[in-house]
């Protein structure tokens, strides 16, 4: 079984377009801002994501402050992926550094 790995907001904002960006926080937090092109993940839609997703895509998992997105990054690679990255500091630390926050429309 693969293991996902950490990653730095500054690692994730220098190279954004390169990775599928998944936050799992809750709906309310995901429509009050979310990182840019980011995909709400949760229960519901799991399933679908593994299915349609690329294998060899590097995923990024991002929660409110980088705790809970660890073993959402280690379910996410334990399904075969080969690039799984939990965002150290959360979306809380993305705020904090990154003028880009997209709140839903």
């Amino acid at each position: 079984m693969s293991d996902f790995k950490h990653i730095s907001v500054q690692e994730v904002a220098d190279n954004l377009s390169a990775y599928t960006v998944v936050d799992i926080r809750d709906p309310q937090s995901f429509a009050t801002g979310h990182m840019q092109n980011a995909q709400h993940l949760h229960n519901h839609n799991f399933a679908k994501f593994i299915s349609t997703t690329p294998k060899q895509q590097p995923v990024v998992v991002v929660c409110y402050h980088g705790i809970s997105s660890q073993q959402a990054a280690q379910m996410i690679a334990g399904q075969g992926f080969a690039e799984v990255y939990s965002m150290d500091g959360g979306f809380e630390a993305w705020r904090a550094s990154q003028s880009s926050v997209t709140p839903t429309s």
